[in-house]
C-alpha cells in the first residue's frame, strides 16, 4: 500500500510562506493523483489542490488559487505545496492524499492518506 508522509508545517506570520512536502513510498507518486487538503478545528476537510497522473494542469480551490502551487518532483518521489501570502484563515492541519495508479482527480475518498502536518498563521 502507498505510504505518504507530510512535512514542512509550522508557525508563520501572516503574509509569509511555507512549503509542504508529501513523500511517497514504495510506489512512484507520478502514477497517482495527489491532492493537498486541510482541516481546521470544527470544519470539514477540504481539497485545496490536485495534480493528476497525466498531463492535465493542476486544479485549485478558489480559496487558495493564485497563492498556493502544487508541484511534483519525481526523482524525490515527492509532491510539494508552496503556500504564499498566508492568512490566519489558512491555519489548519494539512494532509496529502493519493489515488491510483493512474488517478486523475482528487476527492475526499482517496485511497491513501498521510497523517498531516500542522500550519499555524499568527503574528
Amino acid at each position: 500500500q502507498l505510504q505518504l508522509v507530510e512535512s514542512g508545517g509550522g508557525l508563520v506570520q501572516p503574509g509569509g510562506s511555507l512549503k509542504l512536502s508529501c513523500a511517497g513510498s514504495p510506489f512512484a507518486l507520478e502514477h497517482y493523483a495527489v491532492g493537498w487538503y486541510r482541516q481546521a478545528p470544527g470544519k470539514q476537510r477540504e481539497v485545496l489542490a490536485c495534480i493528476g497522473s497525466g498531463d492535465d494542469a493542476p486544479t485549485y480551490a478558489d480559496s487558495v488559487k493564485g497563492r498556493f502551487t502544487i508541484s511534483r518532483e519525481n526523482v524525490q518521489n515527492t509532491v510539494f505545496l508552496q503556500m504564499n501570502s498566508l492568512k490566519p484563515a489558512d491555519a489548519a492541519v494539512y494532509y496529502c492524499a493519493a489515488d491510483g495508479p493512474y488517478g486523475s482527480t482528487c476527492s475526499l475518498n482517496m485511497a491513501s492518506w498521510g497523517k498531516g502536518t500542522p500550519v499555524t498563521v499568527s503574528s
